[in-house]
């Protein structure tokens, strides 16, 4: 009797004739995993979709992660005193007055004052070129650097401000920048879900994909399995031809992902210096994922293609267990 390795190496099944003069004869029939079935265009196709957007996922979470980090520490590096106008105030002796207060204040590394000319040119995108911050009641700025090992006592700071200079106050950027952070969290969490949903559906795909096959095959499949085949090996089969089909998929989807960051990171860093190129890289930096996000879409595809091997295996066993059952019902 041929052996079940035999049988698959030659895409067969040997069947036994002659039985009476015991010769025997092998005719070819229908392979166990028929490539035009298994390694099909639809299913490479649909791996390769669910991998790219798994990779494109995967990268945007990691851009919004670490923009929330850089957000993270920009709390604890600056703060921001300003100085409202008033009638009969000096502004400059104001401005003066309140960099001498902070700069004495402990865990305050430097104090710098934000000159009229760095002034105008931050109005100037709302209130225009050539601004004489004499005719308008124009806030002015002072920007303290602070020491994050040793932050500065916030509050003793303000009521020394208030106490010398009623218009001052300061701002620490805590309110807002915790309010990005929780946004950029939130974004991070529905993120990861979605990833998982997508690994989920790839994980049904090749399931259907699998019962398939199989259901296509599953005479040959069955008298492979009672001639001694051990489950393990029929498995082994649709595992190997699974995982190829599953790596040319994530392969295609993951270089897909990748040229879309290296666009986006080529038209971020063109794009600098103008309106819309500022706002984006104030919110999400230059839309570089840097080498870990690049290994993670390289890990992704690894995990894809080897879930893919794995789903199939596990339901080449159920199957054939199932025919173990009937048979023992049987």
């Amino acid at each position: 009797m041929t052996e079940p390795s035999e049988a698959f190496d030659q895409a067969g099944v040997a069947t036994e004739t002659a039985a009476a003069t015991g010769e025997r004869s092998q005719r070819r029939t229908s392979a166990i995993v028929p490539a035009q079935n298994i390694a099909g265009r639809a299913l490479v196709i649909v791996i390769a979709i669910m991998t790219f957007l798994s990779c494109l996922t995967f990268g945007a979470v990691t851009l919004v992660r670490d923009t929330a980090s850089v957000w993270e520490s920009q709390i604890s590096r600056e703060a921001t005193i300003q100085i409202k106008p008033a009638d009969g105030l000096d502004m400059e002796a104001a401005l003066s007055s309140a960099a001498e207060i902070a700069g004495a204040t402990k865990g305050v590394k430097s104090v710098k004052i934000v000159d009229r000319e760095a002034t105008a040119r931050l109005l100037e995108p709302w209130l225009g070129a050539g601004l004489d911050l004499d005719e308008l009641p124009v806030p002015r700025l002072v920007v303290i650097t602070l020491d994050p090992d040793t932050p500065p006592d916030f509050e003793a700071l303000r009521g020394a401000l208030g106490t010398h200079l009623p218009t001052a106050s300061l701002d620490d950027h805590r309110t807002w920048v915790d309010r990005l952070v929780a946004m950029a969290h939130s974004t991070v969490t529905i993120g990861v879900a979605v990833l998982v949903l997508m690994l989920a559906a790839t994980v049904l795909t090749v399931v259907f994909a699998t019962r398939g096959a199989m259901a296509g095959n599953g005479h040959i499949i069955e008298v492979l399995h009672f001639v001694g085949a051990e489950a393990r090996f029929i498995a082994r089969e649709f595992r190997r031809h699974f995982l190829v089909t599953g790596m040319k998929g994530a392969a295609a989807g993951g270089v897909a992902a990748i040229l879309v960051f290296i666009v986006f990171s080529w038209w971020s860093s063109h794009s600098m210096a103008t309106p819309g190129g500022d706002q984006a890289a104030a919110l999400f930096g230059h839309f570089a994922i840097g080498w870990s996000g690049y290994l993670g879409v390289l890990l992704m595809v690894v995990v894809i293609g080897v879930l893919t091997a794995a789903t199939s295996h596990a339901t080449v066993v159920a199957y054939l267990s199932d025919i173990e059952v009937r048979q023992t019902e049987g």
